[in-house]
């Protein structure tokens, strides 16, 4: 008979612990799920390649309903102890929201209970007592607060499953389940922070048809404000509810519906006696959807406002990225403070959203600004105002044409060198400054590009028909052109570009918000079409604000200005002033008059108030000395926080951290019977030596890096290494043929580094395809066995002290 500490944890798995749960109730193919994978696996970027972490995987996790789940279940083999896997069980419990925590080794349970969900907090269990569906149901419930039979039936709805067999991610599971968990108790104002990317529409979705199909909500609003979000809704997650919804089109109203999604620009005639929202009864709707919700749907000054307040008694639940906590205005004033956030930072940590790499390039007018020579004048003869300009002035009130023309050239250049066919957001300051950069980037495209399509670049801007076409195929990913889109506002918020890759920025964003969102048009992942990673180009350290404690995480609510106190200027560059960005023509406006633009499908103005400060006429010059005076690239650490150091430094700390001594890393180094698992653990910690080698300019072997990186050591290159190992001739002792296979790798080494000549795949490759098949190859040394000991010792010699 085996002994049972002879098992491994699969063994101890299914021979032990699933008997264990059957036996007490479960059922195997509804409640009990093996191996759950619930994130993605973190996306590392080298260089130009990316490559994935490793997914976090529980053993088991128990649900009492499919994605209603009540334990997680992590096992060891019975060589530990029972409770050697709580820590873990613990962790993946806090992570996945779950009430339950279980260790086992196959001799019994050692189960912990979380937040009050039971009269004890810990306890043991054999293998014949472990708790029944019913018992941990009843935790669930003290868990999340359900005292009622009412409360506990709606947390009981059924998800929407589709036959594409879609499920919800775990986060948006928690979003889902925490928001109709909050209904059932009563709350009637609720709060969803969701980064941009990680599926609020699809969220919004379960939320409506739980809480629909089980008759809880019997009419819910969709509200947005934007044209392209609701026909994306309508076509995206809500097609599920097929004849039972609407959208609410030319301010007419149906009655007859259960679903609507809706503009509060469609909602309104901006005329208290006639508008349109009024026609339907103040409880006609129990549930409403605010979806962006940052964008004025709880300043009571606005329209948009109105339109929550007459609907008063329906459930309101807003879902943003980038809830909106200035000194006049707050979100969670208004909804409560968030039933969930999952941030930007999870979603990267997860590998659900991708990371960024930011260039971040200086120019001399903008460094040290600009002050025009005696007599300067514009390019119609008149004089310039003596005084210093910079970053705040470009394009708003003067127009330097050098400036813009080496901007596009830079981004050009950057394409160019990178992906010319990556699909590129440009934020310009206004319209008149989009149609400008345009032209510029169309002087440095690529004419064999240019030469076959005048979609190449175009511009995106809520004053142009024709713009709607070029959006639509913009963020299809099935469609090439266009590639490049210059903008100022219509595409910060909305747009789904699952595909972009880069993000240049020559604007002036002082709002938080606004930058988020923009941040966010990058963060979507899509790997079928090389989606793993975008990349930032900033022209006015805009990016400072990934330093602002305020940019990632939970929002902080800001306390109310006070009554009297004037709106400052730093309140104006911040987005906190009176003013809004009209969803259209992207110019900042006070008090709008929104009208349905029908040839444009989305919003539109009718000659509204603007501001002094877009009044101004704009001044053009030409004949500017500009240059670019520097560049530095910056990249996320492992904390998902962006590298404010100098790369070079970045790393030396990074390497340090894990080694003490130049003598330390040399015995881990020397003892790796792969080396490569060496630079995979420093990788892994966000350190990036493809970036260091293309900023340093060097072809040193990365094990010399480290060194001269860490410990200022003499380096030497991978050739002035190989070519060492030449001279030694120490391969005397094997065959010509196994000798010939030697120097290949030796070759391929001093091309490319040591990690491909680790990888058995080496063999399919030119030069050594052709010395034979790859079994032809080990065989000439004895066997694998053989050939891997050879490996090891031509890795001695190149790393053998001269």
């Amino acid at each position: 008979m085996n002994s049972k500490s002879s098992f491994s944890e699969r063994d101890i798995i299914s021979k032990y612990i699933l008997p264990a749960i059957e036996d007490s109730g479960w059922d195997r193919q509804s409640q009990i799920r093996e191996e759950v994978s619930f994130t993605a696996g973190r996306i590392f970027v080298k260089g130009k390649l990316t490559k994935r972490g490793e997914k976090k995987r529980a053993d088991i996790i128990l649900y009492y309903k499919p994605n209603i789940p009540v334990a997680v279940v992590e096992a060891k083999d019975n060589k530990h102890t029972v409770g050697a896997g709580m820590q873990q069980a613990l962790e993946y419990a806090e992570t996945l929201d779950i009430p339950v925590a279980i260790s086992s080794n196959g001799d019994g349970f050692v189960i912990q209970y979380r937040r009050n969900c039971a009269d004890v907090v810990s306890e043991n269990a054999d293998l014949y007592h472990f708790p029944t569906p019913e018992e941990l149901w009843e935790c669930y419930k003290k868990y999340n607060g359900l005292e009622t039979k009412e409360a506990e039936e709606t947390s009981l709805c059924s998800y929407f499953f589709d036959a594409e067999g879609r499920k919800p991610r775990y986060y948006q599971r928690i979003a889902i389940n925490r928001t109709v968990e909050a209904i059932a108790r009563g709350q009637n104002r609720i709060l969803l922070v969701m980064a941009t990317g990680t599926g609020k529409t699809y969220t919004a979705f379960q939320i409506i048809y739980r809480l629909w199909k089980s008759g809880c909500k019997k009419r819910i609003l969709y509200l947005a404000d934007r044209n392209n979000l609701i026909t994306q809704t309508k076509k995206g997650d809500f097609k599920h509810f097929k004849d039972k919804l609407t959208i609410v089109k030319h301010k007419k109203i149906d009655k007859a519906y259960e679903i609507y999604l809706a503009l509060y620009q469609g909602l309104t005639n901006y005329d208290e006696e006639n508008d349109v929202y009024k026609q339907f009864s103040p409880d006609f709707f129990d549930l409403i959807i605010v979806d962006e919700c940052h964008r004025g749907s709880v300043d009571e000054d606005k329209a948009w406002h109105k339109i929550l307040s007459y609907f008063n008694s329906a459930t309101q639940i807003g879902m943003t990225a980038t809830p909106k906590e200035t000194k006049a205005l707050s979100n969670i004033e208004y909804f409560g403070e968030p039933v969930y956030t999952y941030s930007l930072k999870q979603g990267i940590d997860d590998g659900f959203l991708a990371p960024y790499k930011v260039l971040r390039v200086g120019m001399n007018v903008d460094l040290e600004g600009y002050r025009p020579e005696h007599g300067k004048t514009d390019i119609n003869g008149e004089l310039v105002e003596d005084r210093l300009y910079n970053t705040k002035d470009y394009d708003r009130t003067i127009i330097i044409d050098e400036r813009t023309n080496l901007v596009a050239k830079k981004i050009m250049e950057y394409l160019t060198n990178s992906d010319p066919m990556a699909k590129t957001i440009v934020f310009c300051v206004d319209i008149e400054h989009a149609e400008r950069m345009r032209q510029a980037l169309l002087r440095y495209a690529p004419r064999e590009i240019t030469a076959r399509t005048d979609k190449y670049i175009v511009r995106i801007t809520g004053d142009d028909p024709v713009a709607k076409g070029y959006l639509e195929n913009f963020i299809n990913p099935e469609e090439p052109y266009p590639v490049i889109a210059t903008t100022s506002k219509l595409m910060t918020t909305g747009t789904d570009a699952k595909t972009c890759k880069v993000i240049a920025l020559d604007s002036n964003i002082g709002s938080m918000t606004e930058f988020k969102q923009i941040i966010g048009r990058g963060t979507r992942v899509e790997e079928d079409f090389g989606k793993l990673y975008f990349t930032i180009i900033d022209f006015r350290n805009v990016t400072d604000k990934f330093a602002d404690k305020d940019f990632d995480g939970a929002p902080v609510k800001i306390k109310e200005t006070a009554q009297n106190e004037p709106v400052s200027e730093e309140m104006i560059d911040s987005g906190e002033s009176e003013s809004q960005i009209d969803p259209v023509t992207g110019e900042e406006v006070a008090f709008p008059e929104y009208k349905i633009d029908e040839n444009f499908g989305a919003v539109s103005i009718g000659e509204p108030k603007k501001n002094e400060s877009t009044k101004r006429e704009k001044i053009y010059i030409a004949g500017v000395d500009v240059s670019i005076l520097s560049e530095r690239k910056q990249f996320l650490d492992s904390n998902g926080k962006l590298i404010t150091t100098s790369l070079k430094e970045y790393t030396k700390n990074g390497i340090l951290t894990s080694y003490r001594s130049l003598d330390n890393f040399l015995q881990a180094w020397n003892d790796a019977e792969k080396k490569r698992v060496i630079i995979e653990e420093l990788e892994n910690q966000g350190l990036s030596f493809a970036e260091l080698k293309e900023e340093i300019k060097s072809d040193l072997d990365i094990f010399d890096l480290i060194c001269h990186i860490a410990w200022d050591a003499p380096a030497l290159t991978r050739r002035e290494r190989a070519e060492n190992v030449r001279k030694r001739n120490y391969w005397t002792k094997y065959g010509d043929k196994a000798r010939t296979v030697l120097e290949a790798l030796l070759d391929k080494y001093a091309e490319s580094g040591i990690e491909n000549i680790e990888d058995m795949k080496i063999l399919t490759v030119e030069p050594l395809k052709e010395l034979g098949t790859p079994t032809e190859l080990v065989g000439l040394f004895g066997g694998k066995t053989q050939y891997l000991a050879a490996i090891r010792e031509l890795e001695s010699e190149i790393y053998r002290a001269a």
